[in-house]
């Protein structure tokens, strides 16, 4: 790919996210105008069908592109939590686009809150809760779910269920 597509990528990524929208869809998009495109996997355990404890979630990886279109984009406006650690800022929220679509963000934390990726999953419910460290962003979802997206590698996610907080 040329530069200039190159460029022109990143900063049609960075006016649809100052304008709060992403692309529609089970994606991770990156400062740099590449996406990868996400496949929301949910396994359950034949011995116990009914026991959400069971369950096993895997967001995969089924495409890489540099160039790429879409047609629908979705609002990220609704942001339910933020935390903001060592000059980033995650966030997470909704978008009703479509029902109830989940997103979560890295930016930093500077007057523009210029992006570093945003990962969008029509899939997932609500994100309600975040957290940043050096490492990655965890984000909860609010049926339960624990993302952990490594900082440097969010298509790496690793989801689990939340622990039962009743003794």
């Amino acid at each position: 790919m040329n530069e200039s597509v190159a460029g022109s990528m990143a900063e049609l990524v960075h006016r649809r996210w100052r304008e709060r929208e992403a692309p529609d869809g089970d994606v991770i998009v990156f400062a740099d105008g590449s996406l990868r495109v996400m496949d929301l996997v949910r396994t359950q355990s034949p011995d116990r069908p009914d026991d959400p404890r069971a369950e096993r979630w895997h967001w995969l990886e089924i495409l890489r592109a540099t160039e790429w279109s879409t047609d629908d984009w979705v609002e990220v406006e609704s942001t339910r939590a933020t935390h903001a650690h060592g000059g980033s800022r995650a966030s997470a929220g909704e978008s009703a686009h479509h029902g109830s679509i989940g997103w979560v963000a890295l930016t930093r934390d500077n007057g523009e809150s210029t992006l570093e990726w945003l990962a969008v999953s029509r899939w997932s419910d609500p994100f309600r809760d975040v957290i940043l460290d050096d490492t990655a962003v965890t984000a909860v979802s609010t049926a339960g779910h624990v993302w952990t997206f490594p900082r440097d590698a969010p298509q790496n996610v690793r989801i689990a269920v939340a622990p039962d907080p009743r003794p």
